[in-house]
């Protein structure tokens, strides 16, 4: 018998004729590292024994090894020492800092796809990408382990990871767009869910419901779908977040803020909540705006009530010495909470002592004087009403009317509409489309004999006068409701010209109007007074119009005593640059540039720290001993260069933020006032605009939600700035989020889409009250729907 022990000296040497596999001989154990394309057993396989005998185990002639240990032994080999690592994995591995990897083996087993490693308290660790546990991550320990550990992982769904999902994804910073390996975040994914709920107002309890838990579940298995407790929690932190981001932002502005603010009350739980909207133009020249609350108010809302909320506010935010004005609508109570601001504020903090503070809003002025108007002249426009009531009175007679506009071709989509007390606009836009209507009226009364209030030709030329007046109203009231853009240069133009307009009307032939305009002539007067003082400011400060704006309209407004009114204005400009005169604003590039360091190596820097520090001391005893009529006198010469040098070239495009930015050196004073009075809104619109969500946040179907839970989700939604992060490649133009309630189907006709309210087409609903009884949710009101049948 050939004997079977060999030197292992030799056996370390042999050639490939010697191998196993050919001569049946066992192989003894070698110091010679394995190759890592070899599958030869390792020296301390089972198949190699220390006494150089054959084991059970150790395969002979021809046969190929079946062990599992030798097949494990030997992926672990394939794994550890493979081809190079890549960029990824290189960052996976500790540094060379903390693990001294350069004498490790490179990792290259396809595991580390799943596990990070990491040093914990002196030691290395592999951690799960998946359920975060921590095992042994040292290359001696093996990758065993972890493939174990993958195997069993409850987060771990998918198996095979040669199978990837690629994104595309877009980069911020160029736009450039890559294929990435999709991997799975629970905690990204729930922050997209709490975003998606705020920004299109779904209920919280939409993750309850039992056809969206079975779309996520098919959609994305890993993704563990939270309560609604859950959900608001996150929707908080989203709250919080934005919060203190709104919160640095302001704290951070150097000019001064606008408020303005309007009360609401919901129409099911009678709750009133106050909206409270900060508007200032940042250090970009960028016209900004920021809902800061959206506070419940308990009854009684009076004006002790108010302020102190107001108050309150202020000093969490901090802007309680930056405030410029606060608009608000007229009512007495306001008028009495601004009195009372006046005594909690510091006036020494505000403009010109608080006498600016405040501002009536320019389109509650507008609608009561049109509305005085309107009251004298009913009974010429009552038939055109009782009109539009009749034919909208039922679906049946708006049938018919429709039918009848086909046939006679009038090329008009509107649909008739009843017009509000309380909105002279909707009074407007009624008469406006009903004049459009004017034949089918005519034919209906022909055919259908209970309509007995077909209006005279007198009352359509009454109609026709009015709106062709009111339109003007109706153009400068849609442009007042700006939000992007500064409106309070333009205000003083367009109110002027409404002033014009009414002294020209109250002069008509026709009765009816002379009375109308001369109603709202006394009403115009009580409030003009109130607001044109920051208005010409404002419109002054617009380097098209300057002085030559008042020149223009005052003469036609005040007549003789034109150069008296226009003398006052231009005192209180001065009164301004001599109160922002007296502001020490030195450069924010040279703040703490006083201090010289401690210690320096470069004498050159020492002399030019030295030199800096003497500069401002000198900077000082200059503003010391200058006296305060020459630094008065500086601010009016700046005023009176600015007036002096003419007006630029009129032009529709025009920037005024851009100009004030690019002349602050030339003009610096006014560029601080300017920054404050450009961003003064003339109407309460931005605080308005917040109702329309309210009114859908607190709707019948989420009348239980609190407070606390209403302001976040307001405030994140339009206050602070939560917005899509999808990509610009895929969303062009303004982004409008609409909401559960807009929903339709495209018109065949038009395009337009047609909205169905309160309606299920093809499923038959059954209330079941077993569910109502154990509902206890934070917004509920109406019982959920149990779908029976579906009749598709």
């Amino acid at each position: 018998m050939e004997d079977t022990n060999t030197d292992p000296n030799k056996s370390g040497s042999s050639s490939p004729s010697d191998s196993p596999l050919r001569t049946g001989r066992c192989p003894l154990p070698t110091l010679r590292s394995p190759s890592p394309f070899s599958r030869s057993p390792s020296p301390l396989s089972p198949g190699n024994s220390p006494s150089g005998s054959p084991s059970p185990l150790c395969p002979l002639n021809n046969e190929s090894p079946k062990s599992p240990a030798v097949d494990l032994e030997v992926e672990e080999q394939e794994g550890s020492q493979g081809s190079p690592r890549t960029e990824e994995e290189r960052e996976q591995e500790p540094t060379n800092e903390d693990l001294d990897t350069s004498k490790k083996r490179k990792t290259t087993s396809d595991v580390w796809t799943h596990f990070t490693r990491k040093k914990v308290e002196g030691k290395v660790k592999a951690q799960c990408h998946h359920c975060g546990k921590l095992y042994l991550g040292d290359s001696s320990q093996g990758t065993t382990h972890l493939r174990n550990h993958l195997a069993r992982c409850p987060r771990m769904k998918f198996k095979d990871i040669r199978q990837q999902v690629l994104i595309k994804q877009q980069n911020k910073v160029d736009g450039t767009t890559s294929l990435n390996n999709y991997q799975f975040d629970q905690a990204r994914v729930r922050n997209k869910l709490a975003r998606m709920v705020i920004l299109h107002e779904y209920p919280l309890s939409m993750v309850d419901h039992i056809g969206f838990r079975e779309f996520v579940t098919d959609l994305q298995p890993m993704f563990k779908l939270v309560t609604r407790n859950t959900l608001k929690s996150d929707i908080l932190k989203i709250y919080d977040n934005e919060r203190e981001k709104a919160l640095k932002i302001t704290d951070k502005n150097g000019s001064r803020m606008a408020i303005t603010t309007d009360m609401w009350t919901s129409s099911n739980k009678k709750r009133g909540f106050m909206v409270i909207t900060v508007h200032f133009i940042d250090h970009t020249w960028t016209l900004q705006s920021r809902v800061l609350r959206f506070v419940y108010v308990p009854s009684p809302h009076t004006k002790d009530v108010l302020a102190e909320v107001l108050v309150d506010c202020f000093l969490e935010w901090n802007i309680d010495r930056k405030l410029s004005t606060i608009t608000v609508d007229n009512c007495s109570t306001n008028d009495a909470m601004i009195r009372l601001l006046l005594n909690k504020l510091d006036t020494s903090s505000l403009m010109l002592g608080g006498s600016m503070l405040h501002m009536r809003c320019a389109a509650h002025i507008l609608n009561l004087i049109v509305q005085d108007g309107l009251s004298l002249i009913g009974d010429g426009i009552e038939r055109i009403r009782d009109s539009v009531i009749y034919w909208t009175g039922s679906p049946k007679r708006r049938q018919k009317f429709d039918e009848n506009a086909r046939q006679l071709r009038v090329q008009c989509t509107k649909e008739l509409v009843l017009d509000c007390k309380t909105r002279w606009n909707s009074t407007y836009l009624m008469l406006s489309t009903a004049l459009i209507y004017k034949d089918v009226f005519s034919r209906l009364a022909k055919r259908e004999t209970s309509y007995t209030c077909l209006p005279y030709d007198h009352d359509w030329e009454v109609a026709k006068d009015i709106c062709g007046r009111l339109e003007l109203f109706h153009s400068v009231t849609e442009f007042f409701s700006g939000r992007k853009y500064p409106t309070t240069n333009m205000y003083f133009a367009l109110v002027c010209e409404l002033k014009i307009a009414l002294n020209e009307w109250s002069l008509s032939s026709s009765e009816m109007i002379s009375t109308m305009a001369e109603s709202m002539l006394a009403k115009f007067n009580s409030y003009w007074a109130n607001v044109s003082v920051v208005m010409a400011v404002a419109a002054i400060l617009d380097p098209r119009y300057k002085m030559k704006l008042l020149e223009f309209y005052y003469p036609n407004i005040y007549g003789d005593n034109s150069d008296l009114e226009i003398e006052k204005i231009k005192n209180l400009c001065y009164d301004l640059l001599d109160e922002y005169g007296d502001v020490d604003e030195s450069p924010v590039g040279n703040e703490g540039s006083s201090h010289m360091p401690t210690s320096t190596s470069n004498q050159v820097a020492q002399i030019k720290f030295r030199l800096i520090g003497s500069m401002s001391r000198f900077d000082g005893f200059v503003n010391n001993s200058t006296s305060s009529s020459k630094k008065h006198g500086s601010g009016r010469m700046e005023f009176d260069h600015f007036i002096d040098e003419g007006v630029l070239k009129r032009s529709e495009d025009f920037d005024i933020l851009a100009w004030w930015k690019s002349n602050g050196l030339k003009y610096p004073t006014l560029q601080r006032i300017a920054r404050d009075i450009l961003a003064i809104p003339v109407t309460i619109v931005a605080s308005e605009a917040a109702f329309s969500t309210s009114g859908r946040l607190l709707s019948p179907h989420r009348s239980r939600l609190h407070p606390k839970t209403i302001e976040a989700m307001m405030c994140a939604r339009i206050g602070y700035g939560v917005k899509s992060t999808v990509s610009s490649s895929t969303i062009s133009g303004d982004i409008t989020f609409q909401s559960i309630l807009d929903d339709g189907e495209p018109n065949e006709d038009d395009g337009s889409c047609a909205t169905i309210d309160g309606s299920y087409w093809g499923t038959k609903i059954v209330f079941d009250p077993k569910i109502v009884e154990k509902e206890e949710l934070e917004e509920t009101a109406y019982p959920k729907p149990v779908l029976s049948e579906i009749g598709f």
